[in-house]
């Protein structure tokens, strides 16, 4: 069973706490998968983002200043090697975990040669009975969001090494691993 909530609150209590910090280093063309809500990697990198997301209030959510698509990650619409850089901001644990090789082939599938794959997620060891949530505070350029995002699944165990074995098994090399607590931030090239 999969069961998704997602909060946009100030915080609930509970859960992990995590303060992160994204400064504006990607260059070039950006996919986000999962890219509605509050879009964050749209916020930072406006212009240079095409976000997707499988649900349209997610992306009536987000700000107008990048563009927008209805799409699943699992099937992308756009060609090979479109994008310079595709980009997942805690949005794979939304993934039923079935689909997440599909979404990372499809991410190698339109990445240009050379091109970055970014990852930020956490670990997750039980989302089931309860949920699990991670509070976080994400300082972007002149500015500092507050949000939760939690799930409800009993397929939901995820960790940092499970995303290196799938990415690295799809083609991608690892360059870069970052992990603090129960949150990790990885780039892959391809």
């Amino acid at each position: 069973m999969h069961y998704v909530i997602l909060f946009v609150i100030k915080e609930i209590n509970g859960g992990i706490k995590m303060d992160i910090t994204i400064n504006k280093n990607i260059k070039g063309s950006i996919l986000d998968i999962g890219g509605g809500g509050e879009g964050i990697i749209g916020q930072v990198y406006t212009s240079q983002v095409t976000a997707i997301d499988n649900r349209q209030e997610e992306l009536d959510e987000a700000p107008d200043t990048f563009t927008k698509i209805l799409m699943d990650a699992c099937n992308l619409t756009f060609e090979n090697e479109s994008f310079d850089n595709v980009s997942a901001f805690y949005s794979l644990m939304y993934i039923p975990k079935y689909d997440h090789i599909k979404v990372i082939k499809e991410a190698f599938r339109v990445l240009k040669k050379g091109g970055s794959l970014h990852i930020w997620d956490c670990d997750i060891e039980n989302a089931y009975p309860d949920a699990f949530v991670i509070n976080l505070n994400i300082s972007i350029p002149n500015k500092i969001i507050k949000t939760s995002y939690g799930i409800i699944d009993s397929d939901a165990q995820q960790n940092m090494e499970y995303f290196i074995n799938l990415c690295k098994n799809c083609g991608f090399k690892l360059i870069k691993k970052e992990n603090k607590n129960e949150t990790f931030y990885l780039i892959f090239k391809k």
